[in-house]
């Protein structure tokens, strides 16, 4: 019998197994809801490139994060196999009563029984971009496939806000479409480097096949910023709206949003589960102990790994 603390290392071994076997295996996500045009774009550009199987949420859940809702895991009814329109070639579809990162974690643990080659989280309606990037369901569905070592692509295309929380078939997705198949062939071919977990792509408002891409960082800006009322405001149990708002004057050339909103190009943004900072840590540990009462122990010895700025420079590849 398998130990108890090894039990889900010993399930995912044997999901790396059978991934290892026959067609690669595509999940389809997103969080707009299982009724998005936009997964079915993202499902139409990359059907003939694997098995592709849909797991999302229900309805919409824009917003979520990576969030685990406790009344979702409640749900009896949580999971629903559904049928994806005919344009849609997907082996299989499942409607889930969750968050988007609940979808992908209900996919590999308990719907398919094979760890994807690849998560596809989109096409998003609106772009995720800035400090708001950990605020996307989108991006959180990819953060989770990352979390479990699944490569994840999260795709989000620029639109009027108005079509945010309301996808619209007047949207049109095929410049979405083309880079969404040529970053997921991309990563199908071989690993991405060490620290590399999720690719989060933005793609501008009227882009081309033909419109340039480059790789940028997550700029430390918010882009969607709360709308602050003139009179007393009501509680709103949905929070308050938001407009976008840009400082154009310290805004980072290398960002995001520099890159969808002035280049005009397909914004690349590699993403880590690492969440540590970049920060020289036997530097940090210094100056926190300097701020320490004496009578306070601290740790000042510098450890082998703060030798790189950033801890993940030493991690080895995740196996994939």
């Amino acid at each position: 019998m398998i130990p108890s603390t090894n039990r889900t290392l010993a399930y995912v071994s044997m999901l790396r197994q059978r991934r290892a076997v026959g067609r690669p295996l595509i999940l389809v996500t997103n969080d707009d809801g299982i009724a998005s045009p936009g997964l079915y774009a993202a499902v139409r550009a990359v059907s003939d490139l694997g098995e592709v199987a849909v797991v999302a949420p229900r309805q919409q859940y824009s917003n979520a994060g990576r969030c685990h809702p406790p009344a979702a895991r409640r749900n009896r009814n949580a999971v629903e196999r559904i049928t994806l329109p005919a344009d849609c070639p997907a082996t299989v579809a499942y409607a889930v009563e969750g968050s988007p990162a609940q979808a992908v974690a209900s996919a590999w643990v308990a719907l398919l029984r094979r760890l994807p080659n690849l998560v596809i989280s989109g096409i998003n309606y609106g772009e995720n971009l800035g400090s708001g990037t950990t605020i996307s369901g989108t991006v959180g569905a990819a953060l989770e496939a990352a979390c479990a070592g699944i490569p994840a692509l999260a795709v989000s295309l620029q639109t009027d806000p108005n079509f945010h929380y309301s996808p619209s078939e007047q949207v049109d997705f095929a410049a979405a479409m083309h880079f969404t198949r040529q970053f997921a062939q991309a990563m199908l071919a071989d690993a991405l480097p060490p620290d590399v977990d999720v690719l989060k792509v933005d793609i501008p408002a009227g882009a081309t096949p033909a419109t340039p891409w480059r790789i940028t960082r997550v700029s430390r800006q918010p882009y969607y910023v709360p709308i602050i009322p003139h009179a007393e405001p009501a509680y709103d149990p949905y929070g308050p709206d938001y407009r976008i708002e840009i400082d154009m004057a310290t805004l980072e050339p290398d960002s995001d949003i520099y890159a969808l909103v002035v280049a005009r190009v397909v914004a690349v943004c590699p993403l880590s589960i690492d969440l540590t900072s970049r920060v020289d840590r036997h530097q940090l540990a210094q100056l926190l102990a300097a701020r320490t009462p004496p009578h306070s122990p601290s740790a000042t010895t510098k450890d082998a790994s703060d030798t790189a700025s950033h801890p993940a420079a030493a991690r080895p590849p995740a196996e994939r």
